[in-house]
């Protein structure tokens, strides 16, 4: 039986109600990032960009002196959305840099999903200004990383106390799918989380291979 969406409580993302603002995955800002491995992060924020561009989500892609300082944008990153050229800025803050903002409000989206590095600096600072700019905002934590773990747990209690709705990148997937019945990125979907799902993804591997396994049938 398909899933009844007028069922759903408006506090789930969907497709088309959001914009996705993926900040300073960069080099640089890697480096220093001690509250999750690289590894996670690099594979995590790639999982997130897939999802988003699966299901047609608006995304802006911002960098921080990604010539003087920073680097370029992770290339796996830049590799889901390989004609769209980073916005880039001198500002700390991304929502101080009105070319972000404008960006934003040219997809006429009321709710913002942010995803970056650091944390406590680039993610809580345009998360807490778009707060107070009208917008629900959500940030996938495990895309993002600090230079601690306080640090993370610290910029993340912030954001929840202003508003911020926390959530993974894998929770982010299948928040948007929801029915295993819609056919039109079921298998897209599942390669995403064979890809980037970790045990997850494993297991649907698994599940295929030795039983024939197919969710929603």
């Amino acid at each position: 039986m398909r899933a009844n969406a007028t069922n759903a409580s408006p506090r789930l993302l969907s497709p088309t109600d959001h914009t996705l603002l993926l900040v300073d995955h960069q080099p640089q800002m890697a480096f220093a990032t001690k509250s999750h491995s690289l590894e996670s992060v690099r594979n995590n924020v790639t999982g997130t960009a897939k999802s988003a561009k699966l299901f047609g989500v608006p995304t802006i892609l911002t960098t921080v002196a990604s010539k003087t300082f920073s680097g370029p944008i992770f290339p796996e990153l830049q590799a889901v959305f390989p004609d769209q050229a980073p916005i880039d800025r001198t500002t700390m803050n991304a929502w101080e840099d009105q070319r972000v903002v404008d960006a934003v409000k040219k997809t006429g989206k009321k709710k913002l999903v942010i995803a970056g590095l650091w944390t406590e600096v680039c993610v809580v600072d345009p998360a807490l200004s778009a707060i107070d700019a009208g917008h629900q905002v959500y940030i996938i934590t495990d895309a993002c990383g600090g230079v601690s773990e306080e640090a993370h747990e610290r910029a993340v209690q912030r954001m929840i106390q202003a508003g911020a709705v926390p959530m993974t990148w894998l929770q982010y997937l299948l928040e948007m799918q929801r029915d295993w019945a819609n056919q039109k990125t079921y298998n897209d979907v599942l390669t995403i989380a064979k890809d980037h799902g970790g045990a997850y993804g494993l297991g649907v591997i698994y599940a295929k291979e030795m039983f024939g396994g197919k969710e929603g049938k």
